[in-house]
């Protein structure tokens, strides 16, 4: 697949080490599998890019800044604002204004909103490097970083449910 090869293409030109290059193919594998299972349209070509390119941040930072930056690098390849949404808003299950305020990100909401940006972001969160894990291995590593009762654990729940609900997987 030539897009397949030059979206690789330019995470290696942006500077991203293989490793990230390969958890990006991951999860773009993951998406694709979720999105091809959903009862309600979804653009395929749209969480192809958007998953592919997910992590580019990730070539120069690996903090929570990652999804903002990646949106940057984006931005500077011109790629669509759809698409830059998708690497902004793919952090966990999202952050929303007030909160990523204080992780010191730019004061907007990184929360998912199409069903596209949510694909992805669930499938990054059921993706550890190259390899899949559940969604209760998911929900496990949540509380495990960021403890029970941490908002994020909720959205992540609620994507869960919302995804469950369309009937995507």
């Amino acid at each position: 697949m030539e897009a397949l090869k030059d979206l690789v293409d330019i995470l290696r030109k942006a500077g991203c080490p293989e490793n990230v290059i390969r958890h990006c193919i991951a999860v773009c594998n993951k998406a694709l599998e979720i999105a091809s299972r959903c009862k309600i349209s979804v653009d395929k070509e749209l969480i192809l890019v958007g998953a592919l390119l997910h992590d580019i941040g990730r070539s120069r930072t690996h903090g929570i800044e990652h999804g903002v930056v990646g949106a940057e690098i984006a931005r500077n390849f011109g790629f669509d604002e759809r698409i830059i949404r998708i690497i902004e808003r793919h952090i966990g299950a999202g952050i929303p204004k007030e909160e990523a305020e204080r992780l010191g990100l730019p004061p907007r909401d990184y929360v998912p909103e199409t069903i596209e940006e949510k694909i992805v972001a669930y499938a990054d969160n059921l993706t550890k490097g190259e390899e899949y894990i559940t969604f209760e291995e998911a929900l496990e590593e949540f509380k495990r970083r960021l403890g029970d009762n941490h908002p994020a654990i909720e959205r992540f729940i609620r994507l869960h449910k919302e995804l469950q609900n369309l009937q995507c997987f």
